[in-house]
């Protein structure tokens, strides 16, 4: 009896970048998938800087360089991995970001839907608990508000992905 080949999976490579400056989403989205016609379903997720019922002047992200993008990096392979991505982008800004802007990217590619959306949420569920960010508010008045305390809900939501850290 002769032995199936093996088929090699060639590791896909996130892009992830950790920057001042706003993105944007349909060049994010060209330069992920030109020229690519194996996939089938792209999934976008952008977070935007709420304004906080008013009150928010800014929203100031901080993170801890170099160690920000390992850990997104480290999550986007393991969503490649899991969900077999053809692709996947994220980006997250730092610095006073004033609402209505720009705060974070992921865009998952995929074969068909369910894996392009369940690799997005895996990335933002496992982003908002695991990279080192640090949120400060800046309030409308000039006041500085003080940082922002992690959510219960982002602990649940992370939590639904058991045993894939």
């Amino acid at each position: 009896m002769f032995a199936k080949p093996i088929k090699e999976i060639a590791m896909i490579s996130p892009f992830v970048k950790v920057q001042r400056e706003d993105f944007d989403l349909q060049a994010e989205i060209g330069q992920l998938t030109s020229g690519r016609h194996d996939i089938g379903a792209v999934v976008t997720f952008s977070g935007l800087c709420r304004d906080e019922g008013g009150t928010l002047g800014a929203l100031e992200l901080e993170h801890y360089p170099g160690m920000a993008e390992a850990e997104i990096t480290r999550i986007a392979k393991l969503a490649i991995e899991r969900f077999e991505l053809l692709g996947l982008t994220a980006i997250h800004r730092y610095g006073k970001i004033p609402p209505g802007e720009n705060i974070v990217l992921v865009i998952a590619a995929a074969p068909h839907r369910q894996a392009a959306f369940d690799g997005a949420n895996f990335v933002m569920d496992f982003l908002k608990t695991s990279a080192p960010f640090w949120k400060k508010e800046h309030g409308k008045d000039g006041e500085e508000g003080g940082w922002v305390s992690a959510r219960d809900a982002d602990d649940a939501a992370r939590a639904k992905w058991a045993g894939n850290t």
